[in-house]
């Protein structure tokens, strides 16, 4: 089989070595190479120096339509994609004989858009997976081709989660391959109720303590990588990079959030919430500084239990 691979950061990377040594890859297709960094070096994407190093021709348009003919005249088969980062139009999409399979990291129809992972942590699923599908013209509306589904871990965050739904990616893609090889093409439409998984602002990661822990604590585990939970307390802002849910009965509820209910030596602070729900803050990063155990932050803010955060009441 012929193929051609879209994809971008390193998550597609083991995507990318599956094809290649599954079939004859005859382009990848990568955003264009940017500064980065502090020295803002420009460095090549992780797929494209995956793509050098098998030895396999790179392309980077500014756009994709800028190569759909070129794609086109290669005759693949048909196309994989993998965090791509770019809208495929008309063109691209008909650039091979089947089409193009993109792995989206939800159980489509949930969580359509750029951020799958992080908002089924947000909201709170128990379950998720990897679906490859036929991509149209739609936000992730195309036909499946297959599905895997997965258990999501109590305390699992992002970066965690991005982890394992890769590797299980890979796997449903292998046995996705062999299939196609023996002409079985699947076009199953999409069943269920869409919903979104938009562009993260860093405002929706700001913690709100009148919500319940269990929704803090989803959005500190959803938000892990970018943007980061974060407390605007009156010496600066806070980034929450750890949690965890507290089940005890002691010390007693005050019903008032945002209320220290206990410090932890060597734990970090327990805190009330709304509803009388508490949450234990294991690990935060003050503004500009390294991240440090949040007991050792209460102390240097002489935090005691009984007392109130000191939040600035900014919203953004």
């Amino acid at each position: 089989m012929k193929t051609i691979f879209f994809g971008t950061p390193e998550t597609a990377v083991p995507f990318l070595r599956l094809l290649a040594a599954k079939t004859e890859v005859l382009a990848v297709v990568s955003q264009p190479d940017r500064p980065s960094g502090r020295g803002l070096e420009v460095s090549p994407t992780p797929v494209k120096a995956a793509a050098l190093e098998l030895g396999l021709k790179v392309l980077q348009p500014a756009k994709p339509s800028e190569i759909a003919a070129e794609l086109k005249a290669l005759g693949a088969d048909f196309g994989v994609v993998v965090a791509y980062g770019r809208i495929l139009k008309t063109d691209a999409l008909a650039s091979t004989r089947l089409g193009l399979l993109n792995a989206h990291f939800s159980l489509l129809p949930k969580y359509r858009g750029a951020a799958p992972v992080q908002w089924s942590l947000v909201r709170g699923e128990k379950k998720t997976g990897v679906s490859l599908f036929w991509l149209d013209e739609g936000m992730d509306t195309g036909p499946v081709q297959a599905v895997v589904e997965t258990d999501i871990l109590p305390d699992e965050d992002a970066p965690a989660l991005l982890a394992r739904l890769t590797g299980l990616g890979v796997e449903l893609l292998d046995s996705v391959l062999t299939g196609l090889a023996a002409g079985n093409v699947v076009r199953r439409p999409q069943e269920g109720a869409p919903s979104p998984a938009p562009l993260i602002k860093r405002e929706d990661a700001l913690l709100d303590l009148s919500r319940p822990a269990e929704d803090l604590h989803n959005l500190v585990r959803g938000f892990r990588s970018w943007p980061r939970a974060w407390l605007e307390l009156t010496s600066g802002k806070v980034l929450v990079l750890r949690t965890a849910l507290d089940e005890s009965s002691e010390p007693p509820s005050t019903g008032t959030p945002g209320r220290v209910l206990s410090i932890g030596r060597n734990k970090g602070i327990l805190v009330e919430c709304s509803s009388r729900s508490r949450l234990w803050f294991l690990e935060v990063q003050p503004e500009g500084k390294k991240p440090l155990n949040a007991a050792e932050f209460a102390n240097g803010l002489r935090l005691a239990a009984g007392g109130l955060l000191p939040l600035s009441g900014k919203t953004i």
